[in-house]
């Protein structure tokens, strides 16, 4: 029995980009195509098979640890990025800013999809959901330079619309335009879900 399920949630990729050297900048370069492989995006600074553990993975992990690298994508919804936008009183946020790897349309509450989804794209390309990619302040800069008095309003305009981390499971061209089709696993939320989440916040 299939562990995944198809589901009829069709995305339209509206934006691709690659961080070629984050140590430089956060923004992107916008493309039209990329080539995903087991390593991440071709060229992109924040692939590979493996990474330094960082501030997401705290609780588990001391700072730079090498660990597996399951944010070789950093992708968003067109319509996340919209609300992001109105939140901050813009009339437009450009995903390059952001460091995005990939802006996908037509799948609603995106950045909450279930952990373990997969994004498979026209030609075999496909993504696996890590977790949803909590905001923070180092796009307040870009965003700054870009929009003058809009950069610090970032991370709280950006709560719960930030989108996912992702990491490649089959290799495979992206573009513009292509469709994404969305499979979830088939498996029933952990009745222990609450309890743990509260526990957190004692």
């Amino acid at each position: 029995m299939p562990a995944l399920i198809a589901t009829d949630f069709i995305g339209t990729i509206t934006w691709l980009g690659r961080v070629a050297d984050r140590d430089a900048a956060l923004e992107s370069a916008a493309l039209t195509e990329i080539f995903a492989g087991f390593d991440g995006p071709q060229g992109e600074a924040h692939g590979g098979v493996n990474r330094p553990a960082c501030s997401r993975v705290a609780g588990l992990y001391k700072r730079n640890l090498t660990i597996r690298n399951t944010r070789q994508f950093a992708v968003m919804s067109a319509e996340d990025l919209a609300q992001i936008a109105a939140n901050m009183k813009l009339e437009h946020l450009d995903p390059a800013l952001l460091g995005t790897s990939l802006v996908i349309e037509g799948i609603p509450d995106f950045s909450h999809l279930p952990p373990s989804s997969r994004l498979q794209a026209e030609g075999g390309a496909t993504l696996v959901v890590d977790m949803e990619n909590r905001p923070c302040t180092l796009p307040a800069r870009p965003i700054e330079s870009n929009h003058p008095g809009y950069g610090k309003s970032f991370k709280r305009a950006a709560v719960g619309l930030r989108g996912l981390t992702a990491w490649v499971e089959a290799e495979g061209v992206l573009r513009l335009g292509a469709k994404m089709r969305l499979f979830i696993p088939d498996q029933p939320v952990w009745a222990q879900f609450h309890q743990a989440r509260g526990a957190l916040s004692l």
